[in-house]
């Protein structure tokens, strides 16, 4: 694996400026193309490249199953989290206009927080599928 040092190198330039580019297409999500699919797959999809580059157990290291499995969780909790606190503050569910006093703010802030929800399962299941197929057909010791 040291004799991939080219690769490891365009690796780590590019890395940070894929999950950078993930960052931007989630926040700018509201204004243009983009949101959470498509920024959790972005993002995803940098992790994955570290995984190939660097192998699965180093990556494994980095972003732990622990971490991915709470991602699962965390992001649907998010997601049904403002949907219950459209409930709890008289709207319907997923009704953000009662979010705020001023229900364009709340449409703002409640699609903001729907979004990073799917931003951080969708990453969580590409992730989880990445780590299951690489670790098919390896023994656990």
């Amino acid at each position: 694996m040291m004799h991939d040092l080219v690769l490891r190198v365009v690796a780590k330039l590019l890395i940070p400026f894929i999950l950078l580019f993930a960052l931007y297409v989630q926040f700018h999500g509201d204004f243009g193309p983009g949101g959470g699919f498509q920024a959790g797959t972005i993002f995803a999809a940098g992790i994955i490249f570290y995984g190939l580059i660097f192998g699965v157990d180093h990556t494994r290291s980095v972003v732990p199953d622990c971490v991915v499995e709470t991602m699962l969780a965390a992001g649907v909790l998010i997601y049904a989290g403002v949907g219950v606190a459209g409930l709890l503050l008289g709207g319907n569910y997923l009704d953000y206009f009662v979010l705020d006093h001023n229900p364009v703010h709340g449409q703002h802030r409640g699609i903001f927080w729907v979004e990073i929800g799917v931003f951080v399962t969708v990453a969580g299941v590409m992730l989880k599928i990445f780590y299951m197929f690489a670790s098919r057909g390896r023994t656990e010791e």
